[in-house]
């Protein structure tokens, strides 16, 4: 058997850590499996355990009853501990950026996998990802904090990034520019002077500081305030499936990739 291509994750995971990202994978590209004919779904380096794999599944079930999900991790052990809760539609496999799967994937997560990886070889498996998604499929790549308070995360098609997005709850920093932490291996060396990304999380970070009146409301109207008034300076997508108040609500901001090079 071919050797899994990867590097082995601490495993870290939880209950709900991911919740954030599969709200807004579902909210923004739950119509890639609505038209996918047999859609398949695979979580990425679901690590030590198989919770947020089984979570990501009964989620998008309620989009497509027929959805398969598909969890790949290159640690055996992490695969044996994972398959008595398999079931019909759900199942893990021992693999890595290889995706050992029978057909292209319409949707792959990739959470907290790339991070330890240095960002020429995060661009590469970016690539080697994308080429292997289905025809309008999507890949979601991205970080979060130990029980996913604070979330940053990519989504790319087969010609590579096209969105960042922010995701927080509204106690879980005092900045916005907290969340840099979280930025995806290929843009979180590149937040320093003279580059895009610094340039707006400094934007971001006044937006949040001249909208601190409307915190005597509550953190979600402070939030909802700093991103309309960075809409004014910055491509903040202003209606859904990306933008919006409704999603703005749920303490996401989601920017064209564009915006950050």
């Amino acid at each position: 058997m071919r050797r899994p291509v990867g590097e082995i994750t601490r495993g870290t995971t939880g209950f709900n850590r991911l919740r954030r990202a599969d709200r807004w994978l579902a909210a923004v590209h739950g119509n890639v499996l609505r038209a996918a004919a047999r859609p398949l779904v695979v979580d990425l380096g679901y690590g030590a355990s198989h919770t947020t794999t089984l979570e990501l599944f009964t989620r998008l079930r309620r989009i497509r009853p027929d959805v398969e999900v598909i969890g790949i991790e290159i640690d055996p052990a992490r695969v044996a501990l994972a398959r008595p809760y398999e079931r019909e539609g759900l199942s893990f496999r021992l693999g890595g950026f290889e995706l050992p799967v029978p057909r292209p994937p319409d949707v792959v997560r990739a959470f907290n996998v790339l991070r330890q990886y240095g960002e020429a070889d995060a661009w590469h498996y970016w690539q080697e990802l994308c080429a292997k998604l289905a025809t309008g499929g999507v890949l979601v790549e991205g970080t979060c904090s130990e029980v996913g308070h604070r979330a940053v995360w990519v989504g790319l098609d087969r010609n590579g990034p096209r969105t960042l997005t922010f995701s927080a709850r509204f106690d879980a920093f005092e900045r916005p520019s907290d969340l840099a932490d979280r930025l995806p291996k290929t843009l979180i060396h590149r937040n320093v002077p003279g580059e895009r990304i610094h340039a707006f999380l400094k934007d971001w970070d006044h937006a949040w500081a001249v909208s601190a009146p409307y915190g005597a409301h509550g953190l979600r109207q402070r939030w909802l305030a700093a991103v309309e008034t960075l809409g004014a300076t910055w491509p903040v997508p202003q209606h859904a499936p990306l933008g919006g108040r409704t999603r703005w609500r749920l303490g996401e901001l989601t920017i064209p990739w564009s915006a950050t090079g």
